[in-house]
């Protein structure tokens, strides 16, 4: 099941188009992407049998971000082995979290901000909770995932590191820079959803490219460690670490310019396009 968020509404994505959930269930489900979320067991139930006989061509420049009010977005950083070296760190034993502020979710599309520091890119595989987990088993762990979703994880590295320690959170949540999308896609789709390909590009050269079989932390761990300290909640996101080549890490160092156009992309689930400046 593919679903998005379509010029503010919740719409099931087919071959044929979009199809409005709120209306193509006669009401039983809102429009709003984010609250279907706490009834994500009912919905799917309901979206594997859905009328798709409603389904009409969409515009894709009006897909918004398919979670676009999450309570609590957690990212992890260095969560892939050879960006972890890349950056100079050892391999870590437990995730490193952090947080983006919800101002900073935006679409699949459009213009991004740069501010004046040194804006970085960084692609990662998105996990949406569908299910309240607290101090979840590992074994478990998809069980509580609605969805995944394309994302990046835009840094500014000035902001980042104005200051000892850190301030990865500030860095990492200018305007725009929490992108999400094109859609949201359950993991039943993908033939195998530890092993997932993912990369961008920037004004057409490959940057990132990588598998999420070389995570070290996995989703079902991630969830597990998580919410070992608190409840994740539906709706909740979980941005799930980039892969090595960042444009910090390059000699030279390299770093978003006005006019730069990067394509994000996730195989199964799609791909995003933003221009900066």
């Amino acid at each position: 099941m593919r679903i998005a968020n379509l010029d503010g509404r919740l719409v099931l994505i087919t071959d044929g188009g979009a199809v409005d959930a709120e209306r193509a269930s006669g009401g039983a489900f809102g429009p709003d992407p984010q609250a279907v979320f706490e009834r994500w067991a009912e919905f799917t139930a309901w979206a594997r049998d859905a009328d798709v006989s409603q389904a009409r061509p969409y515009d894709v420049a009006d897909l918004r971000a398919p979670v676009p009010q999450p309570r609590q977005i957690f990212a992890i950083g260095l969560n892939y082995r050879e960006h972890a070296v890349e950056s100079g760190f050892e391999i870590p034993q437990h995730p490193v979290v952090f947080t983006k502020f919800a101002s900073s979710i935006t679409g699949p599309t459009g213009r991004i901000g740069l501010p004046d520091g040194k804006v970085d890119w960084e692609v990662e595989l998105v996990a949406v909770i569908g299910a309240r987990a607290y101090q979840a088993d590992e074994s478990k762990g998809w069980d509580h995932v609605a969805g995944l979703t394309v994302g990046q994880d835009i840094s500014d590295r000035l902001t980042q590191f104005i200051a000892p320690p850190p301030q990865f959170s500030m860095g990492k949540s200018f305007p725009g820079f929490a992108p999400m999308g094109p859609v949201l896609v359950t993991p039943e789709e993908f033939d195998d959803r530890d092993d997932i390909a993912l990369g961008c590009t920037l004004n057409g050269e490959p940057v990132q490219d990588a598998r999420t079989s070389d995570l070290i932390f996995g989703i079902p761990a991630l969830i597990a460690r998580l919410s070992a300290v608190l409840p994740l909640l539906p709706g909740d996101v979980i941005f799930t670490g980039t892969p090595s080549g960042v444009g910090q890490s390059r000699t030279p160092a390299r770093f978003l310019t006005p006019g730069d156009e990067l394509v994000t992309w996730v195989d199964g689930i799609g791909e995003m396009r933003h221009t900066f400046g």
